[in-house]
């Protein structure tokens, strides 16, 4: 049977974009914020690729009036943005409230809500307060508690408006880049314990934030609250029995270990991650395994801790046996616990390897979370293309209507429980390690103006007739025009 070139978006599919506030805010040291692990980390030498930093990014914390006429012209249902951590906590402590910090969060909020646009909030997208960085960061249990009381402070000042939480931005990327490997903010590079620690700090971390929410605000501020997590899927790169099992390992240690102890049934780190990691362990001297171990206690506190699944999305790995040898990868390591070779085999790349066209894969990660964790409530909450610039950007169109496509085929055919799709981002911003080189944004930012002018490209007039039709035409190309804010 031929596919449809117009299908038509499930009425309550909600449709937004999203950003994060390291990458868009700029005014790094303004009033009394503080410094970041990320602000820190992209003023060293050498850690940018292009040699930028996110100073001044888009200058949203003085232009987010501009922002939100740019969500206005898209008409989109929500808008997804992070809140700075140093920016409302100056020490990383409850024990000072930055009152500018405060200020800035509800002017964007009542503005928003002014506009008929719900913010859905991001509580922690990698900007940690470098003074708790110096006491061990993700490293430390105690950042569990400390987030706990960060929490605490957001929703008694902003929950009476924000319905929507997201406790925490990708698990693996923090820990795994930041204290795994030297890739992102704070590098520590203790790579085979480092990430692991940090993966069950931040569980915990997030089911402290969750549990609150649920004993002293929900009742009242009748919002959910729930972690985002990077879901790109996982498979192996033959039909081997051995590639398969492979296929079926990285998944697990890319995004079970993040979503098992807080969606499965019976808790706790994935087993399939367990016994690798001990098996390593053993066979490098180590007297037990470099996981730790949650607590019978710390189980049952876990499971359960959110109120839907959060989903980002960008591509497919492909991982094989074949080839691999120990000492590919240092040891210990992530990477030599799963003990394979991952590769985007030959898929259409983009500007970055993350965003490799693979959009089957999509709908087999969807239908993995559906499967796995009984069927939970999925937001996308991030899902995107990058390139090197450009106004017409049809290469960025094509990557979402190809995706969207397998989105649907998920909702339609596998029933998988998809509320909400985000796209990321409502503009270009500083790309972490890529610094200002890769651009995301439906808006194009001209860096080199005072005012940070944002221009639409090709994909925003795309996305806003998507919005407006509910309808997925994938014969459909946008007449560009010249807008600007």
């Amino acid at each position: 049977m031929a596919s449809k070139v117009v299908r038509k978006l499930p009425d309550d599919l909600k449709l937004g974009v999203a950003t994060a506030a390291f990458q868009i805010e700029g005014a790094w040291s303004e009033a009394d914020k503080s410094p970041s692990i990320w602000d820190n980390f992209c003023h060293i030498p050498g850690k940018i690729k292009d040699g930028t930093t996110a100073d001044d990014a888009c200058k949203s914390y003085n232009f987010y009036k501009r922002d939100i006429e740019m969500l206005k012209y898209l008409g989109v249902d929500f808008y997804r943005f992070s809140i700075s951590w140093p920016r409302i906590l100056p020490n990383g402590f409850a024990d000072k409230i930055s009152e500018s910090g405060i200020e800035y969060y509800n002017k964007l909020i009542d503005e928003l809500l002014s506009n008929k646009i719900e913010p859905v909030v991001t509580m922690y997208h990698w900007d940690l307060p470098q003074n708790l960085q110096d006491l061990g960061g993700w490293t430390n249990p105690l950042m569990a508690d400390w987030f706990e009381e960060y929490s605490r402070v957001l929703y008694k000042s902003f929950g009476d408006r924000i319905k929507t939480w997201i406790t925490i931005n990708e698990p693996k990327q923090i820990g795994l880049f930041g204290y795994g490997l030297k890739r992102f903010a704070p590098g520590i590079n203790a790579h085979g314990i480092g990430e692991y620690i940090a993966a069950k700090n931040i569980v915990l971390a997030h089911a402290k934030a969750w549990h609150v929410y649920d004993k002293e605000f929900r009742e009242k501020q009748k919002g959910v609250c729930g972690i985002t997590i990077a879901t790109d899927f996982r498979e192996g790169a033959t039909s081997s029995p051995a590639d398969i099992d492979a296929g079926l390992d990285a998944i697990q240690f890319e995004v079970g270990l993040y979503a098992h102890p807080i969606f499965s049934d019976e808790g706790g780190f994935p087993d399939r991650v367990k016994r690798l990691v001990n098996k390593r362990s053993k066979e490098q001297g180590y007297p037990k395994s470099r996981l730790p171990e949650f607590t019978k206690d710390e189980i049952e506190f876990v499971k359960g801790t959110s109120d839907f699944y959060g989903f980002n999305h960008y591509s497919t790995k492909f991982y094989t046996r074949v080839g691999f040898e120990r000492g590919m990868y240092p040891e210990p390591s992530y990477d030599d616990d799963i003990g394979a070779i991952a590769s985007y085999l030959d898929y259409e790349q983009g500007a970055i390897p993350h965003v490799t066209v693979i959009p089957q894969g999509i709908r087999k990660a969807l239908k993995w979370v559906k499967e796995s964790y009984n069927n939970p409530p999925i937001m996308i909450t991030e899902n995107g293309y990058g390139t090197l610039g450009g106004i017409e950007d049809y290469d960025r169109i094509s990557y979402f209507k190809k995706y969207l496509n397998c989105i649907l085929d998920a909702i339609e055919i596998d029933h998988c429980n998809v509320l909400s799709y985000t796209a990321w981002s409502l503009m270009d911003n500083f790309e972490w390690d890529s610094g200002l080189s890769i651009k995301f944004g439906l808006f194009q930012v001209d860096y080199e103006d005072d005012r940070r002018k944002r221009t639409a490209r090709s994909s925003a007039m795309w996305y806003r007739n998507l919005l407006s039709t509910k309808t997925l035409n994938l014969d459909h190309v946008p007449v560009l025009e010249d807008i600007s804010f």
